[in-house]
């Protein structure tokens, strides 16, 4: 019987992907993670950055509940695996909306740690907390913020592969899919294909996995 199992640079390529789209918006018309952040921090109805989470969550509740992505691709995207229309859209809201929520949580979103972190709360709460044991404990405070040149580039190349394949994993199929052909992604109406519950769920991992920043505590 034939190996199943998808090579390591597709679990890679996923999860670049989704960094690339989700979180960096390298997408025609595609607001980057940052650029969602800002305009909730900017509105002042909002008394503190919880109820803006609050808001941003329940924001992208609706979208994928109703019309998935509406801000329009101009071209295609291409994934590296094979996934149902409606959950490949739904990944790319939920890292957009998970980034959003650490920009919002004061983290940067060019460090790969947190990178990293975004994509794994999307697979899930368990490969969270494997994720952050392996970034460092410090990950949370203001401090730990440069820390990110203790955590070697193939100890993160290592982690984003086992993240990648969680989500294969999670998404049960392997190969290569044009999403531009299989879906009118963030231009038409996704509908109920995008699973409202399932970013609900994702925005609270989310939220427990990127606490605010707290001081670094004296030695």
């Amino acid at each position: 019987m034939a190996d199943k199992t998808p090579p390591e640079g597709t679990a890679l390529q996923l999860v670049s992907k989704l960094i690339d789209i989700g979180i960096d918006g390298k997408a025609p018309r595609l607001k980057r993670s940052v650029d969602v952040a800002g305009d909730y921090l900017a509105d002042v109805r909002f008394a503190h950055n919880d109820d803006r989470i609050r808001s941003l969550i329940r924001w992208h509740v609706a979208a994928a509940t109703t019309t998935g992505f509406t801000t329009g691709l101009g071209g295609l995207v291409t994934l590296p695996v094979t996934l149902p229309a409606g959950l490949a859209a739904a990944w790319l809201l939920q890292a957009r909306m998970i980034g959003s929520i650490a920009h919002i949580r004061g983290y940067d979103l060019a460090d790969e740690r947190v990178r990293t972190l975004t994509i794994a709360a999307i697979a899930g709460e368990a490969t969270v907390s494997e994720v952050t044991k392996r970034i460092g404990s410090d990950f949370a405070t203001r401090a730990g913020k440069a820390a990110v040149h203790r955590v070697p580039g193939k100890v993160l190349i290592e982690i984003n592969k086992k993240v990648g394949f969680r989500l294969l994993t999670k998404g049960g199929t392997t190969g290569v899919v044009n999403l531009g052909k299989a879906v009118p992604l963030l231009g038409g109406v996704v509908g109920g294909a995008v699973d409202g519950t399932s970013t609900r769920a994702v925005g609270a991992v989310a939220s427990r996995a990127f606490p605010s920043l707290q001081p670094a505590m004296a030695a």
